[in-house]
């Protein structure tokens, strides 16, 4: 674990490596947490899957377990200069941490990035998963819910997703699922991409962000995060041996 500078203001954010167990070479995975400072169970969850084991060691991992230090502190979504973080990346990155972030992953490939997150407006469980090919991760991570006994949440065009009335056409909505065409989305959004996307253009091979709903008691939230990596990793592992 090491800290890293936000350069132009006075705050670092952690990051962490492990090596899988058969040491390098092993295919990475990229796990963030904490974009939005008042999504304040994601992190804890992301500490907690560490701290117990439940990390699968046939993969490698880099970990941000706090990418907004100074929205955490402050309870905000925004960060201490009022950027959205997760609207800060492409190119060199409009915002300290985004740049911090971008530096500190050049010249890395992940096969797989997990971004952990929070909606105050949801009642269940429901993640975003952008098609690449024919492996799919986001249903069986529903599934996972369902066997928990842990809400879903049902999706339908009138949900508040982030996305403008004009930008329906750039996702298809599953139970517990959004499929955003990242073409779409991309062109859309020009500069100002969240981390997610920014990462399948340039690092990473695919990408899933869990939203666990915050209005849930926190227990409840923190294992929805802790299933949905598990069950993930576990995907991943099946489909790539």
């Amino acid at each position: 674990m090491r800290e890293v500078a936000c350069v132009g203001v006075t705050r670092t954010m952690l990051v962490a490596d492990a090596v899988a167990r058969s040491g390098l070479g092993a295919p990475a995975v990229i796990i963030t947490a904490g974009v939005h400072g008042d999504e304040q169970a994601a992190p804890w969850a992301l500490h907690s899957i560490v701290r117990d084991g439940l990390l699968d060691r046939n993969f490698a991992y880099r970990l941000w377990p706090c990418t907004n230090p100074s929205g955490y502190e402050r309870g905000t979504r925004e960060n201490a200069e009022g950027i959205d973080v997760n609207r800060s990346f492409g190119r060199a990155g409009s915002s300290a941490e985004a740049r911090a972030i971008t530096v500190a992953n050049r010249d890395r490939k992940f096969a797989l990035n997990l971004d952990l997150h929070e909606d105050f407006e949801a009642e269940g469980f429901y993640c975003y998963e952008p098609r690449i090919d024919a492996i799919e991760i986001g249903p069986a991570v529903v599934r996972a819910m369902d066997e928990a006994g842990l809400p879903v949440q049902e999706l339908h065009d009138e949900y508040e997703l982030g996305y403008p009335k004009e930008m329906h056409h750039v996702r298809t909505l599953e139970r517990g699922r959004v499929i955003p065409d990242v073409a779409a989305e991309t062109a859309f959004m020009r500069g100002g991409l969240p981390h997610s996307i920014f990462l399948l253009r340039n690092a990473s091979k695919r990408s899933l962000t869990f939203e666990s709903p915050s209005r849930l008691p926190w227990d409840d939230r923190i294992a929805m995060h802790r299933i949905a990596v598990v069950t993930a990793l576990e995907r991943l592992r099946a489909a790539i041996g």
